[in-house]
């Protein structure tokens, strides 16, 4: 069989579609237990275009694969096919060890089994979108809304959009039937705060977590720069054990045992003037709190920039640009520029020195990508293939906790290997911490960012450790282009910005063709970071209170423009 196979596998990279298929169909019907020739037959078909039958062979490959590690796990595999109570034990395990894809398998087979309950397909629905097959958990989320409808689960429905094909508009979409169906609170009483004359302005920030959660490097910057002489901050978290951090002045009022009206009725008690949500739909979102109107000024901000769909959510806070792109058909609120970053980011105190260009020790460029799976779209890994099969002395490491699975690890060789690029120029990483994360750092010598959905805490990662990233920001407007260009801009590398993917795919062979020339880039970027808006904590907070404050007079009916003159001369 060697023969046959490596005959299969040099014919597959070579473009040979009808060879490399045929090699492989003969080899599956021999071996029908080996999942590898499965993974194999699907390269080699989608590389033909026949995606239906790919699929299938890809999910022969993926249950083959899982029941065999289920196996050696000393698992039934015998009793998952006809025990859906036992395939929801065994799947929920790996899931909690990270392994998405193996318990995406054993839910599917639980499904089969003749379990519909909510939890299976939400957990179902979760596990696929956290390998990157988007438009799978889309219908499954929709199927379980369908059967099971309420708020807390068509939320995760609406942040899915964000990852499939024309997502934004569909993630608008989502927002806005999610409002229509939840967004009917009573309308509250008339706020009574009184004018500012005198007073300090109430501002509170609303998520699940701030102090140990991925806000922590981008609203740290903000509690700690708040200006306690002319602001009040009061933080709602679900629990206050969690916020211990903040400086005094701080107040942190619970509202995890609460409901979303008698949260905001207790936010109405603090009369906050300006109540952000900083966690948008994403797990463990309260944002049903908005509908009831708490505070007289609502904004969305930081672990979400796109619409909220509420009707009663007044602002984005986005950057301020000169070309900011007209992205007004996707939202209900009004976009309101703060400063030229979406947020400051304040890079984690353990990062290590800056280091050269790793390809100049190695001999061969490293290119890579911390993001999530769900960002990495078919458009994305086709031009990262691209990049590789034309940089023949290359590897891509692809580092994120889900891609320690080993069957989202051969399910990701099997895309990239129908692209004409060998598994073995692929390198997975899980997830790390302390010294051993930021040293991951220093083995990259280019960061290859996604779209349509670009990394955010990981590319500001890559940045303040000094690694160049080079996005694709599209020549269309979209949220996606104008955060990433934003980011960029502001770190001094507007040369790391294209348009298109042919465009991004040159850039990418430009950049890395010359190792002295992109040691030199890499020199801009940390100093490039540190020394730009992105760390300009305190000016970027003095902006953002004087937004606050405009936000307010504007809702008092009193002069914007003349408050903002009388802010800059404070």
């Amino acid at each position: 069989m060697d023969v046959e196979f490596q005959a299969g596998r040099a014919a597959q990279l070579a473009g040979d579609a009808q060879t490399s298929s045929a090699i492989f169909a003969a080899l599956v019907r021999q071996n029908p237990r080996d999942p590898d020739l499965r993974y194999w037959l699907s390269s080699a078909l989608m590389l033909l275009g026949d995606g239906e039958a790919a699929e299938q062979s890809l999910n022969d490959a993926r249950t083959l694969q899982t029941l065999a590690a289920v196996a050696e796990l000393d698992g039934d595999v015998a009793r998952l096919k006809t025990d859906a109570a036992y395939a929801n034990v065994i799947a929920s395990q790996l899931y909690e060890r990270g392994f998405v894809a193996l318990a995406s398998v054993v839910w599917g087979m639980a499904i089969a089994a003749g379990s519909m309950e909510l939890a299976i397909l939400g957990n179902y629905a979760l596990a696929l979108q956290h390998q990157g097959r988007v438009d799978e958990a889309s219908d499954i989320y929709r199927v379980a809304v369908q059967n099971f409808p309420g708020a807390g689960l068509h939320r995760f429905l609406v942040y899915a959009q964000l990852f499939c094909e024309d997502g934004e508009a569909r993630h608008a979409a989502e927002a806005r039937t999610w409002a229509k169906l939840y967004a009917g609170a009573p309308a509250p009483t008339p706020h009574a705060n009184p004018p500012l004359a005198g007073r300090k302005l109430r501002i509170g920030y609303l998520a699940p977590n701030f102090a140990s959660s991925q806000l922590r490097q981008f609203i740290t910057p903000v509690l700690e720069s708040h200006d306690p002489a002319i602001v009040e901050v009061v933080l709602y978290p679900t629990d206050a054990a969690t916020e211990t951090v903040w400086p005094s002045w701080v107040q942190v009022h619970p509202i995890g045992k609460l409901s979303d009206s008698d949260a905001a009725a207790l936010i109405r008690r603090d009369r906050i003037d300006i109540l952000n949500d900083c966690w948008g739909f994403t797990s463990g979102s309260r944002i049903g709190v908005f509908t009831h109107r708490p505070a007289p000024v609502q904004a969305a901000w930081i672990n979400f920039f796109q619409t909220t769909g509420l009707p009663q959510m007044d602002y984005v806070l986005h950057a301020d640009a000169d070309d900011a792109p007209d992205l007004g058909n996707l939202f209900h609120e009004e976009l309101w520029g703060v400063a030229p970053a979406f947020t400051p980011f304040r890079p984690a105190p353990e990062r290590l020195p800056p280091a050269p260009t790793p390809a100049k020790a190695t001999g061969m460029v490293t290119f890579g990508s911390f993001n999530h799976p769900a960002k990495l779209s078919p458009g994305a890994i086709g031009a990262w293939a691209a990049i590789l099969r034309n940089r023949p002395q290359s590897r891509l490491l692809l580092k994120y906790r889900y891609f320690a699975d080993p069957v989202l690890q051969r399910a990701t060789r099997t895309v990239f290997a129908a692209h004409g690029v060998a598994p073995e120029r692929l390198v997975f990483a899980g997830h790390t911490t302390g010294e051993d994360y930021f040293a991951a750092f220093q083995t990259v010598d280019l960061m290859l960012d996604a779209w349509p959905a670009p990394g955010s805490t990981t590319t500001l990662e890559a940045l303040s450790n000094g690694v160049p990233v080079l996005a694709m920001v599209g020549d269309t407007p979209s949220l996606g282009g104008f955060y990433a260009r934003t980011i960029l801009r502001n770190v001094g590398l507007p040369d790391l910005i294209t348009k298109t993917p042919e465009a991004y795919i040159q850039r990418a062979l430009e950049v890395t063709e010359d190792l002295d020339a992109l040691d030199s880039l890499r020199a801009r970027v940390r100093p490039g970071f540190d020394n730009g808006p992105i760390c300009d904590e305190v000016g970027f907070t003095r902006r953002l209170e004087q937004a606050y404050q405009g936000m307010f007079e504007r809702w008092a009916g009193l002069s914007v423009p003349r408050l903002v003159a009388a802010m800059g001369s404070r």
